[in-house]
């Protein structure tokens, strides 16, 4: 998992919810190359943050993703979907002036905790 860049935690427990904050196309500090590999860098690194936690993709319900170019939606999404395979959590796709880094995408995600 990628160190937060800025003033704030890579997760947050509420009840029973986990908020997992942006996760960036970042390994070992830097941006991978391209809007593939940086789409399935931030999945990954959102998984490492819910394993932390006992959870996985499967458990999230909700999903944000950033992109800096909306032409990458259908490449961005197809990388998504073999992530989450059947799993279909709600998600809002949004198309932004930039992100932190340079990134080309961004991926947040809210998880549920079953007791």
């Amino acid at each position: 998992m990628s160190k937060p860049v800025a003033h704030y935690s890579a997760s947050y427990r509420a009840g029973d919810l986990l908020f997992v904050s942006g996760q960036l196309g970042l390994a070992d500090g830097s941006l991978v190359e391209g809007v593939e590999a940086q789409t399935s860098q931030a999945l990954a690194n959102a998984q490492s943050v819910l394993q932390e936690h006992g959870l996985s993709l499967e458990n999230v319900v909700k999903c944000t993703v950033f992109m800096t170019d909306i032409e990458n939606f259908s490449t961005i999404n197809d990388i998504y979907a073999q992530a989450f395979g059947d799993h279909r959590p709600s998600r809002s796709a949004i198309a932004v002036k930039a992100l932190p880094l340079g990134g080309l995408v961004e991926i947040e995600a809210v998880a549920h905790i079953s007791g």
